[in-house]
């Protein structure tokens, strides 16, 4: 049905030329007509900038038609809100125009309501410095990690294959060799299509233990080393939870696994593959720590770090003091926020679970400052990271670094047809339908992968630079402000408490704190808090 315009003007075009010749030259307009739209779907076929166009020929530029008629201030303002969860046309035409390396630059000024009482800002300085050509990155590995890894401040974010096609996949990997950043697996495994391309992965590992399970899917130890000492791979993840659907499972039905996804998920055909809500190799903080040792060593001493959106602040502190215990830490811990994307989840865990990222940020900077571990510790944040200002408030109120899934998706073609679910994106990108994922051609969207990096990167420079600063490590939270009740601006250090180094050894008086630093055990994860006290 997606190339029926294109089969109707062929025909129409040989069925006007016919009659052209057979009964009145007028008929030949109509030939020229529809010889024209017949050479434009050739073309949509052929060209490889545009995959919307190869999957629909001619009728997709009925859809660029439309976006360059529309208001577009008012379209700014009636597509979403500055939280919702499409992004607004703004955010996108800044994803796709750097993304495509055409030019930013803006005329009348902003289109940002700036008193909307969401509205955030970076304080500048009246003596700015020179923009920096340094690349910017951190090394990622604490005290027992053998093979410490030096990560951009800007990454791929957790997308599998399966979620993802596999065009998209070698994409993103071509585009993160190409700029030297990584490239997160998601908990689908490392496929083929990760490896063709030699890009940095981290490997990630969730309830399924997908790549590294035995039959009855439990953790298989042997599978894991095997694949953990792959060069490419970097760092492993261990995925608690995400924030899109914290603390729950899915099923890919044995319908939709085909050959490849089974050889990368380590999984048999023709059974129902399972991921479950929780963890089955540990299942206290305790526990946890211990995994994290095992798989340190299994890897030969990579980077081992942990994935979370945080619900319980009991639980994030009861894994802090198992980690005091033990003295066996994770290298890394990413944040992800209640608005980070999935491909299809619950309507209530999407809108209603989970802490938003700014939240969920502060509080685990604020917990690892207070047992004076976060020197040891890395933190990433992930969810609606979309522009430099995104990167540079959240390494000002706690990140190292950030991880960004939605605008890659964009920079490789994603229109948000929000059809992920349905395995009949329209670019691509989001499906296991070959028909449809051959449009996505992987060296332009591996340019626009890069590009999308290399001007993100080069805007946060000019960013900090504007703020008198030299690296955004620079950053803290009094330079990040935001709007308090009426009238009033604070910056984040004025918002929120952040607590001094050892204050929850030491003994804190602050009551978000306190209590659930009191509640916390290493034995249990505290899910159960009484209702009376």
């Amino acid at each position: 049905m997606r190339f029926v315009p294109l089969i109707i003007a062929g025909c129409l075009t040989l069925l006007f030329g016919l009659l052209g010749q057979i009964e009145s030259h007028a008929f030949h307009i109509l030939t020229v007509l529809f010889g024209y739209l017949t050479l434009v779907g050739i073309w949509d076929l052929v060209q490889s900038h545009h995959s919307i166009t190869r999957n629909y020929p001619i009728i997709a530029h009925l859809r660029f038609m439309q976006e360059t008629i529309r208001p577009e201030i008012h379209q700014y303002f009636i597509e979403s809100d500055i939280d919702g969860r499409p992004y607004n046309r703004s955010q996108r035409s800044l994803i796709y125009q750097r993304a495509k390396n055409v030019e930013e630059q803006r005329p009348f000024g902003t289109e940002m309501d700036v008193y909307d009482p969401r509205h955030e800002w970076l304080e500048h300085s009246m003596h700015p410095h020179a923009t920096s050509d340094e690349p910017f990155r951190t090394t990622v590995g604490g005290p027992d990690c053998k093979q410490p890894y030096s990560c951009s401040v800007l990454n791929v974010s957790a997308m599998s294959f399966g979620a993802l096609s596999a065009n998209a996949v070698m994409a993103l990997n071509a585009g993160a060799k190409q700029g030297d950043f990584y490239q997160c697996t998601g908990e689908g495994g490392i496929s083929s299509y990760h490896q063709k391309y030699g890009g940095d992965l981290v490997w990630q590992i969730g309830t399924g233990y997908f790549g590294c399970r035995n039959d009855d899917g439990t953790f298989d130890d042997a599978l894991f080393a095997e694949q953990a000492k792959l060069d490419q791979v970097r760092m492993i993840e261990i995925k608690i939870s995400q924030g899109a659907k914290p603390a729950h499972g899915g099923v890919l039905p044995a319908s939709k696994i085909t050959p490849e996804i089974a050889a990368a998920r380590k999984i048999p055909m023709g059974r129902d593959c399972i991921s479950p809500p929780g963890h089955s190799a540990f299942t206290t903080p305790l526990g946890l720590c211990e995994f994290i040792a095992k798989l340190r060593s299994h890897s030969g001493g990579k980077p081992i770090g942990f994935k979370l959106c945080v619900g319980h602040r009991t639980e994030f502190l009861s894994i802090c003091k198992a980690m005091l215990e033990t003295n066996i830490l994770p290298d890394f811990i990413t944040v992800d926020g209640a608005e980070g994307g999935t491909g299809a989840a619950p309507l209530e865990f999407s809108d209603s679970l989970g802490t938003p990222l700014k939240g969920g940020l502060i509080f685990v900077h604020n917990a690892l400052v207070g047992c004076n571990l976060r020197d040891k510790i890395k933190i990433s944040a992930a969810g609606k990271v979309a522009s430099a200002f995104a990167i540079a408030r959240n390494l000002a109120i706690g990140a190292d670094w950030c991880n960004a899934a939605r605008s890659f998706m964009m920079a490789v073609g994603c229109i948000q047809a929000q059809a992920c679910h349905a395995n009949n994106c329209p670019v691509g990108v989001a499906t296991q339908d070959p028909r449809r994922s051959w449009a996505l051609n992987v060296k332009n969207k591996r340019d626009r992968t890069y590009n999308f990096h290399r001007n993100t990167m080069k805007a946060l420079s000019e960013i900090v630079a504007a703020a008198g600063l030299d690296h955004p490590r620079e950053l803290g939270p009094w330079h990040i402000c935001l709007r308090g009740v009426g009238t009033q601006i604070m910056t984040y250090d004025e918002a929120y408490r952040f607590l001094r180094p050892g204050e929850l050894l030491d003994g804190t008086d602050d009551p978000g704190f306190d209590r659930y630093w009191q509640l916390a055990s290493a034995e249990m994860f505290h899910s159960d808090i009484p209702a009376n006290d």
